[in-house]
């Protein structure tokens, strides 16, 4: 049985929330243009992880988890701009800002790993 992945979990749990808050944006404020970039970003996190996992080398690895660790900066980026023009609250702008700083910090943590091990 294959040990599960913590940061593909959470990465995924974070794909689903910016779909579920993607929806309710365009839904309720009828923002197509900046929260599709938030939707693009947030969702591209855990495929990139995906894809680290199943990666042929350490260099093709680390290539990976580097566009994933770059989407999650982006992800952010977004949130922040969303929130500061007034499209989304602050409170949840925050929450999700924090998750998507949980998993870049992660991420760092495992690009220097990887440099080290090389």
């Amino acid at each position: 049985m294959k040990k599960e992945n913590p940061l593909m979990k959470k990465s995924y749990d974070f794909a689903l929330e910016t779909v579920r808050f993607y929806k309710r944006i365009v839904a309720s404020k009828r923002e197509f243009v900046l929260s599709k970039q938030m939707l693009r970003s947030g969702t591209s996190i855990g495929a990139n992880i995906a894809e680290a996992n199943g990666a042929i080398s350490t260099a093709d690895f680390s290539a990976k988890i580097s566009i994933a660790y770059k989407e999650s900066l982006e992800v952010k980026y977004w949130l922040s701009f969303l929130k500061d023009s007034g499209y989304i609250k602050v409170e949840k702008a925050n929450k999700l800002i924090e998750r998507a700083d949980e998993l870049s910090k992660i991420m760092f943590s495992i690009l220097k790993t990887t440099k080290r091990a090389k």
